[in-house]
């Protein structure tokens, strides 16, 4: 069988999260989300990002939990900007158009987007006969698994306030982002910056579900009426609280992601090392090395990756860890590597 470095929800769950699931599995509970787990699980997010103010919504998953945020925020005339390679305008079907906003998109460096080119947009769009650019979405790590600074978010947050734009944050692989070395923010930091933003279950040890986290409080009102107008809103709400309960509680949520960055370094240097180089610079636990045609096609006789970027002769590939990624499997995709 072959290994998969495909994505970081391969694996079912942490057995921490199961357990807990097994131990409710005939006990009552509040539905819809207002339950005593998901109260206490609530509760560990507000104090993880400390602000007691904030309002904490679990949901299924990271295209529902942007389709809600995003349609929530915007009125019908305006639209989200977004990173040219951003996964709500690339990888998720169209799902924010389906809800009747644009997505705009600027270009990205490194999968990361700055004021400058925000700034050309919205002067662009500058009467009632085009959409009017509202939100900006970005994405921490982004797609390229690069990680902004606390000062690249800091100046992008005092532009979109400058200027009346709210600002929402993809927090799918947030905690492998925060776990990287080049990464100077914190929890707290982002939720001041941000006017609202989702901490990532589904990518780091959970069975499934994102924690939305509301900082603004102008956009809290009627939220749950927005959840369950699209569909989102779970009846057996519990399943989801529980499980960010027993990720947040221990600290276990941080080293599960500590793990799969520890894992992806590993990886990448010794990727370097064999005298191979990378699209982007490796920051978090997804990373793109630039292999041979012929190489990556003998690698994919025992491991299970996306192609990235056709180069020629040569193409760049997608390799992800995860909080669950044994050493044992990277030292053999590398000792591989070197015989090949």
């Amino acid at each position: 069988m072959k290994y998969d470095f495909q994505c970081d929800y391969s694996e079912l769950a942490h057995p921490s999260v199961l357990e807990a699931l097994s131990a409710i599995g005939t006990t009552q509970f509040e539905g819809y989300g207002l339950d005593e787990f998901s109260s206490r699980a609530a509760n560990l997010v507000r104090t993880l990002i400390k602000m007691p103010s904030a309002d904490v919504h679990f949901v299924s998953g990271g295209t529902i939990a942007n389709l809600v945020v995003i349609s929530s925020i915007l009125r019908p005339h305006e639209a989200v900007v977004a990173p040219v390679t951003g996964h709500i305008f690339v990888h998720e079907t169209g799902a924010i158009e389906a809800t009747g906003h644009k997505v705009c998109t600027v270009t990205d460096k490194n999968g990361k987007i700055y004021p400058p080119e925000i700034d050309t947009l919205i002067k662009e769009h500058h009467d009632e006969h085009m959409v009017k650019p509202k939100l900006v979405y970005i994405s921490l790590s982004t797609e390229g698994g690069t990680v902004y600074t606390k000062a690249e978010l800091t100046d992008l947050s005092n532009y979109c306030r400058k200027t009346g734009l709210y600002l929402y944050m993809d927090g799918a692989r947030l905690g492998a982002a925060l776990s990287s070395t080049v990464c100077d923010l914190t929890y707290s930091d982002i939720a001041g910056l941000v006017d609202a933003f989702y901490i990532g279950g589904t990518k780091n040890g959970a069975l499934f579900g994102e924690a939305i986290v509301i900082c603004n409080d102008h956009l809290k009102a009627d939220f749950r009426f927005l959840i369950k107008h699209r569909g989102a809103m779970l009846a057996k709400g519990a399943a989801v609280g529980l499980q960010f309960e027993a990720l947040l509680k221990d600290g276990l949520y941080d080293k599960l992601a500590h793990h799969a960055h520890e894992m992806a370094g590993k990886f990448a240097t010794g990727i370097q090392d064999a005298g191979y180089e990378l699209l982007f610079p490796q920051e978090t636990n997804l990373f793109f090395p630039i292999f041979p045609k012929d190489l990556i096609q003998k690698l994919r006789q025992s491991y299970a990756f996306h192609d990235w970027k056709d180069m020629g002769d040569m193409a760049a590939v997608r390799l992800v860890t995860s909080w669950a990624t044994p050493e044992s499997a990277i030292n053999a995709f590398l000792d591989d590597l070197k015989q090949i």
